[in-house]
């Protein structure tokens, strides 16, 4: 597959698939719930959630929100400032407005915000999702105040590769990886550094393991060969800090 195309059904960034992938917060937690620290201990959330809290914003804007983990742990962090969650999906923003969040329905490629809102702008797994990513990075960069920065979190081509392939699928190449994210990135922003983070997904055995891949793509589930206990694969995800 060709670098920066889009796999199956499971990477497509068309909107029916991903409202409909979205439209509870079932799938998203047990996604999430996979996942462990890397070898160095760090999760992905948690340099997201430091880099931001570093930075001391005043406001802050997150654009695609799911559940509200990390904006609950940024707003925790950072008492004192403005902290708006926003999601397409309206039981995500219900999900994130339960934690005591402000938390509204708005799509990332036309926000309703005025320009120069915002000290940051947070976009964490989301942006190989959106059908127009110059759209959404231009509709980033508007809202931005000058002096802002843009952090956006996403996974690599090889994250969870072994598993996907064992399951008789293709790795999942997107619009935007740890590969391809800084370029994306450089068409709008002037400086962009990345922090790279090993992570380990924990399945406690095969049921588990099909289970997660539902929520992903049905026919990976029914692909995946028998294996006994547990069973531990490698993920790789980038945080991208833009200025």
């Amino acid at each position: 597959m060709p670098r920066g195309a889009v796999g199956p059904t499971y990477g497509v960034a068309d909107p029916d698939t991903v409202a409909a992938q979205y439209a509870t917060p079932d799938r998203l937690r047990r996604r999430m719930s996979i996942w462990r620290p890397g070898p160095d201990g760090r999760t992905p959330r948690d340099v997201a959630r430091d880099l931001v809290v570093g930075l001391a914003p005043r406001s802050v804007l997150e654009v695609g929100c799911g559940t509200g983990e990390l904006a609950e742990e940024i707003a925790a962090a950072l008492p004192a400032c403005a902290y708006l969650a926003t999601d397409a999906s309206e039981s995500m923003v219900a999900a994130t407005a339960a934690r005591g969040l402000h938390a509204e329905v708005a799509t990332i490629g036309s926000l309703p915000y005025p320009d120069a809102s915002f000290d940051v702008v947070v976009a964490a797994w989301m942006l190989y999702h959106v059908p127009d990513l110059d759209a959404a990075l231009a509709e980033v960069r508007r809202v931005l105040r000058p002096g802002g920065s843009f952090v956006a979190v996403t996974n690599g081509d090889r994250h969870l590769a072994r598993l996907l392939e064992d399951a008789g699928g293709d790795i999942l190449v997107t619009q935007f990886s740890s590969e391809n994210g800084e370029e994306a990135l450089r068409r709008y922003f002037a400086r962009v550094a990345a922090t790279h983070i090993a992570t380990t997904a924990y399945f406690t055995d095969h049921t588990d393991a099909v289970a997660y891949l539902e929520t992903v793509d049905e026919s990976l589930a029914h692909g995946l060969a028998w294996f006994d206990g547990p069973r531990v694969e490698a993920g790789y995800t980038t945080v991208f800090h833009a200025r």
